[in-house]
């Protein structure tokens, strides 16, 4: 279920509590939330998920993306929490994708090749198709 991006970083569609025993036994010690609370009413809602995560010993923020699109704070909030991750971090959205959307803002912007993150995010299954222009935008146009 969980789909890796790197040796750092994987994305997953919604996880439920029982998942988060599954994240740990990987690694994982951070859960970076994508998905906003009532988006899906009778998924376990953020501080569902946070409580569970505190409880297995792993860190948790939210960082909840609309599908109304990405901001700069919230690139800069992920810039942040993979920068202060200690070992392995999950985020999780409806299906990935607005996790590995905001990932590949976020490593666009710390100068990472847009061609390397798309390849990343392609190895595990998601197209950056949609933020392609503002990747490249944020890594300066090079490639």
């Amino acid at each position: 279920m969980f789909r890796k991006i790197n040796d750092k970083v994987s994305v997953s569609p919604q996880i439920s509590l029982d998942d988060i025993a599954a994240a740990k036994a990987e690694g994982v010690r951070l859960i970076v939330n994508n998905r906003p609370d009532g988006e899906e009413p009778t998924a376990p809602q953020s501080a569902d998920i946070e409580a569970a995560a505190k409880a297995a010993g792993i860190a948790y923020i939210a960082i909840p993306i609309t599908h109304s699109g990405f901001s700069a704070p919230q690139v800069d909030a992920m810039i942040a929490a993979l920068d202060g991750a200690e070992g392995k971090t999950l985020a999780y959205c409806r299906s990935g994708t607005r996790s590995t959307l905001l990932w590949s803002l976020a490593q666009a912007k710390q100068g990472v090749s847009p061609d390397e993150i798309a390849r990343l995010a392609g190895n595990a299954g998601y197209d950056i198709t949609p933020v392609r222009a503002m990747v490249d935008a944020l890594a300066g146009g090079t490639d």
